[in-house]
């Protein structure tokens, strides 16, 4: 397991839609490991492969954060339960030191498959439900950013141009996400 620079907004494999995951093999077991570890490392909740340059359907979440023994999905589906919604703070490893309060679904139930292959599904609320669509929306190509009233938008911009990493030069377009 090896600790990988996280990418930041500006890159454009954080706006790439990611492909699913074909081969359950060694390759797999390998990105997960080095998704947990710079999870660790970032002291993160969670992290998708498209953060670490990999533009596959994988993503980790952190287990202390959880109950649960499973901490990731490969080709996660995403369905909501009810209409319910929760509203938070929320930031992004790819966004560092930027935190907004974003409006998701309070409960989620997400179909995927292990690293191993095996089918799994998760059911969460709260925090969790939150964490996964998050997730879930790295490997759409959607930002946390993009869910954003226009009015947050240009208030979220003004913090971030005090960002000491931002470059202006490299500010993606903010979209709206698919996941209403």
């Amino acid at each position: 397991m090896t600790v990988i620079s996280i990418r930041r907004l500006g890159d454009p494999v954080l706006r790439e839609p990611a492909k699913p995951v074909i081969d359950f093999d060694g390759e797999l077991r390998t990105l997960v490991g080095d998704l947990r570890a710079t999870l660790q490392d970032s002291q993160g909740a969670g992290l998708a492969a498209p953060q670490l340059g990999v533009g596959l359907r994988v993503f980790v979440w952190n287990p202390k954060l959880f109950e649960g023994d499973l901490d990731h999905l490969v080709n996660p589906v995403v369905d909501f339960p009810d209409e319910e919604t929760q509203d938070g703070m929320e930031g992004c490893l790819s966004i560092p030191g930027v935190y907004l309060d974003t409006r998701r679904r309070m409960n989620v139930v997400a179909k995927g498959y292990t690293m191993k292959g095996d089918p799994v599904q998760v059911v969460g609320d709260g925090f969790l439900a939150r964490c996964i669509q998050h997730e879930t929306d790295h490997l759409d190509g959607v930002l946390f950013i993009d869910r954003l009233t226009p009015e947050q938008q240009e208030r979220w911009l003004s913090t971030l141009r005090e960002a000491s990493w931002f470059d202006e030069t490299v500010i993606a377009k903010i979209k709206r996400s698919p996941h209403q």
